[in-house]
């Protein structure tokens, strides 16, 4: 398959969780984010050089690659490795950019404002890490919570989630009465076990028992 078929059936593929498009890049930090929200997902590939209506404008390969490198290693913690590949059609130049999944996680970007966040890929945008996506890594790195136990803590959170509405985790610490930390904890666990289950929707993470 030449170049100009592969892109095309790439860029058909529209923006989904495994590929984004980028018309250019022009600051690391904002490619950082694309860099950590598919490295604690699912890993992906950018397309850079590809508008958002999946026309073809074109880069200057070395430049791209400089600044995804850079993206990659001077605003992602841990480094991440990246993949390139360049790709020619209707005398453009396009850079393939493929993210992997990681295995420890989270990779964090930096921000604007020098603060360190981990994202996720939902659909085709980048989204903060919620806490208990934090907490959910932080004990598989960790291998605690291996044994689930169910106390008074656990029953007041999964007694919040019985009613089948989804909460936010504001609402369940209210609900439950325990402490926002605990709460967190409890509902990694529960999600870990598959007792519950944890849905984006409207710009909230919500979470339901199973």
């Amino acid at each position: 398959m030449d170049d100009k078929r592969y892109l095309s059936s790439l860029i058909s593929e529209g923006e989904h969780q495994r590929q984004d498009f980028k018309y250019k890049v022009t600051d690391a930090r904002k490619l950082a984010r694309s860099v950590s929200a598919f490295a604690n997902t699912d890993g992906g590939r950018l397309l850079i050089g590809v508008r958002d209506d999946g026309h073809l404008s074109g880069v200057r390969s070395e430049e791209e690659i400089f600044m995804m490198k850079e993206a990659a290693g001077a605003y992602c913690s841990p480094t991440v490795d990246i993949a390139f590949e360049t790709f020619h059609a209707d005398g453009r130049t396009i850079v393939v950019a493929t993210v992997p999944k990681v295995q420890e996680k989270p990779v964090k970007a930096v921000d604007e404002d020098g603060r360190r966040r981990a994202y996720i890929r939902i659909a085709d945008e980048n989204i903060v890490a919620s806490p208990v996506h934090l907490r959910i890594w932080h004990d598989e790195a960790s291998k605690r919570g291996q044994l689930y136990s169910h106390g008074e803590a656990e029953h007041q959170v999964m007694a919040a989630l019985a009613s089948g509405t989804p909460l936010t985790l504001g609402q369940i610490v209210r609900k439950s009465g325990i402490g926002r930390y605990k709460t967190i904890a409890i509902l990694s666990r529960l999600i870990r076990f598959g007792l519950a289950q944890l849905t984006y929707y409207e710009e909230r993470f919500l979470y339901t028992g199973k």
